[in-house]
């Protein structure tokens, strides 16, 4: 196989069960490399697992999981060093300040100490934290521990990005950077997995969308796919979801509210 014709993501076949409950069911997906990709579904749909599984957090109990071809099963280690992470919490070391743990996530990924130095103050420039990097960050509020999280998973230049509700609490001009920057990594080969339940937002960035429901991949394809498979051919992002979801009874349910 040639490193052009390895996907980004490879998944087959793969189950993952928590005693009674299928949170993943034969999930089948290719994700290219250099593609932005949206995993989209419900709450309980299985994205959190799928994604756990991309990082080796998880073990499938059937299937194979790779990660740039790289068997997720066989070498979980080499895949983190690979792949760059923002959680949906940020679960941030908060009696560290914040270039103290900066300093820490490039020292895990080996990063040398003058390359390592130059990146955080791009990053802490970019997103407006000069000057509060040595704060606490136990004193950040929830905007300030979104930008911290996001710059650990860029800072060592994965090849892989898995971001779960990215632009989570951001402002308007951090929110429009990492869109950008993600649009520029896409250039250069990164691919990104986002997950996130701001619709507009996934249709904005994302080259493909796979929406998942109950543990199975529902409806996979770009926006114009997508619109054909949901029969809304000039729909959005919002419309197909809650058809194909089958959660598209909002008007009866705001009418029992207001009653």
């Amino acid at each position: 196989m040639t490193s052009n014709s390895i996907y980004g993501v490879e998944l087959k076949g793969v189950v993952k069960r928590y005693n009674e409950l299928i949170a993943v069911n034969n999930l089948n997906l290719n994700i290219r490399q250099g593609e932005i990709f949206g995993l989209l579904g419900p709450n309980g749909s299985g994205k959190s697992t799928t994604l756990k599984m991309l990082l080796g957090l998880v073990q499938p109990d059937e299937g194979s999981v790779k990660v740039l071809g790289i068997d997720a099963k066989q070498d979980p280690v080499a895949i983190k060093r690979l792949v760059g992470y923002a959680p949906e919490t940020p679960r941030i070391y908060e009696f560290l300040t914040g270039i103290e743990f900066l300093d820490f996530i490039g020292d895990l990924y080996g990063m040398q100490t003058e390359e390592k130095r130059i990146r955080i103050t791009d990053y802490l420039k970019a997103f407006q934290l000069e000057g509060r990097e040595g704060d606490m960050i136990s004193s950040y509020s929830e905007g300030m521990r979104q930008k911290v999280a996001l710059i650990a998973a860029f800072l060592h230049k994965p090849k892989l990005l898995i971001l779960d509700e990215p632009l989570n609490a951001l402002d308007p001009r951090t929110a429009r950077i990492v869109k950008d920057f993600l649009q520029e990594l896409k250039l250069q080969g990164v691919t990104t997995i986002m997950s996130t339940h701001i619709l507009e937002i996934a249709q904005a960035l994302c080259d493909r969308i796979g929406i998942m429901y109950e543990g199975k991949l529902l409806a996979l394809g770009d926006m114009k796919e997508l619109q054909q498979l949901a029969k809304l051919p000039s729909s959005g992002l919002e419309d197909i979801f809650l058809k194909l979801t089958g959660t598209g009874d909002i008007k009866a349910v705001v009418e029992e509210l207001v009653k």
